[in-house]
């Protein structure tokens, strides 16, 4: 009998699902929530003011930058326990890898520099600063691991940088506030979303220099981006507005909104593609969105500033 309770209780820890993970930024921890009861389970302790995460290559590890720790911490995605800590990483505010899997890119947004990483499924080495200009702040690398694109925050920029090189390729003038940035899934457009303003500029990024081509207005403090799954849709967070805006990537229309208080920041997108996972900057939440119903169907109480949400059970990106 006891061995049947072992073998019943291992297969019900193996069934459950991922957790969702919130950094919170002004707390230098990471609230650990359970999908299923909707509970916050724990807090892993950070370094000091952690902003992004991404997913390693191999999915077995998820990296919290933590810009003012100047450190990395890798978390199992799918347990919650803390791997290890790596020192070193100078300002990690927004972080990349290439789709080769060859290179962690991060940008030290209070430093004025963009950084490469050698990466080797291990940890990383530091190859080259380019120093980019005021305030880097997000990242998008190309389909093809050869163009890295960066917003520059404070000069109102986005920067390009050959990957290959390591130099800037070219620079350009954006609308007021520029933060996150994603491309198209032909590599030919980049979207910006406008802190500053009320929309998300298109840039054509195609021909030997960029053109831009559309203001798309969604709603003011248009700020983080996450793809729906479907390689067409992209859903922008509009933080002073408090909405989330569904864009056509293909149109450059926007074709819904969607209610999300208290200073919507980044997103994760669940598996099924029906929840909308948010934080909610300035109040303390986790909420979540039903994209059918078009309304904020739970919150979930996190820690001060929540900013990065991840989850392993996610739609594509």
């Amino acid at each position: 009998m006891a061995w049947s309770f072992l073998c019943a209780s291992g297969a019900a820890v193996a069934a459950s699902a991922p957790p969702v993970f919130v950094l919170n930024s002004l707390e230098a921890n990471i609230s650990v929530i359970d999908p299923d009861t909707w509970q916050e389970t724990s807090r892993i302790p950070t370094g000091k003011e952690p902003h992004h995460l991404y997913l390693t290559p191999d999915e077995k590890s998820l990296i919290v930058a933590n810009a003012l720790g100047d450190t990395l911490t890798f978390v199992d995605p799918r347990t919650a326990q803390v791997q290890r800590t790596v020192r070193g990483i100078v300002d990690p505010y927004h972080l990349r890898f290439t789709p080769d899997m060859k290179w962690l890119i991060t940008a030290a947004n209070r430093l004025n520099h963009v950084d490469f990483y050698r990466w080797d499924g291990k940890d990383p080495v530091l190859v080259q600063r380019v120093a980019t200009g005021r305030t880097p702040s997000h990242l998008w690398v190309d389909s093809r691991s050869s163009t890295v694109y960066s917003t520059m925050q404070d000069s109102d920029e986005l920067v390009a940088i050959d990957i290959a090189t390591q130099a800037i390729k070219w620079r350009t003038h954006t609308g007021a506030m520029p933060a996150d940035v994603y491309g198209s899934a032909d590599d030919k457009l980049l979207f910006v979303g406008l802190t500053g303003s009320d929309g998300v500029e298109v840039f054509d990024v195609s021909g030997r220099e960029p053109r831009s081509i559309k203001r798309i207005k969604t709603g003011n403090g248009a700020h983080a981006f996450r793809a729906t799954g479907d390689r067409r849709h992209l859903f922008v967070s509009n933080r002073v507005a408090n909405t989330i805006s569904k864009i056509d990537m293909q149109t450059q229309e926007v074709v819904a909104t969607y209610p999300a208080p208290g200073g919507p920041d980044c997103m994760e997108v669940s598996a099924d593609g029906r929840w909308i996972y948010v934080s909610s900057r300035w109040a303390r939440k986790l909420s979540v969105i039903d994209t059918v119903e078009k309304k904020v169907v739970r919150q979930v109480n996190v820690g001060k500033s929540p900013h990065g949400v991840w989850t392993l059970l996610h739609a594509p990106r």
